[in-house]
């Protein structure tokens, strides 16, 4: 699909596309007149990196995480240094405190919608 419905299908916008593609986050492939080529497996990768650029890791880890993430892989070209593994630690650690914040919430809104339908109300 060319880069107006991938961007339609993907919620993402043609420049972002081009600025993942720019920061080597995405390949798509190009046809015959130079327009790029999005397939579903590059908007699968896409969504993934929305979600990691919405939960505040930076470009600079997403590239070196995206590859075990998006193919599902547990290996790579060699053992990460000690603090990109703390840096993801600490992102991976602020995802795990917004997860419990919205738990809270939820539960929070659960409880009074169960109250407020309370037949006796």
């Amino acid at each position: 699909m060319k880069i107006g419905e991938a961007s339609r299908v993907s919620g993402v916008s043609a420049r972002s596309l081009r600025h993942y593609e720019d920061e080597g986050l995405i390949l798509p492939g190009r046809i015959g007149n130079g327009y790029r080529d999005y397939c579903r497996s590059t908007i699968d990768r896409v969504l993934i990196i929305r979600s990691l650029l919405e939960s505040g890791l930076p470009v600079r880890l997403i590239r070196e995480v995206l590859p075990r993430l998006a193919d599902g892989a547990g290996g790579g070209t060699g053992a990460p240094c000690a603090e990109f593994v703390q840096e993801v630690q600490s992102y991976r650690d602020r995802l795990a405190a917004r997860i419990a914040e919205l738990s809270a919430q939820q539960s929070a809104l659960d409880a009074y919608l169960r109250e407020a339908r309370r037949p006796d109300r």
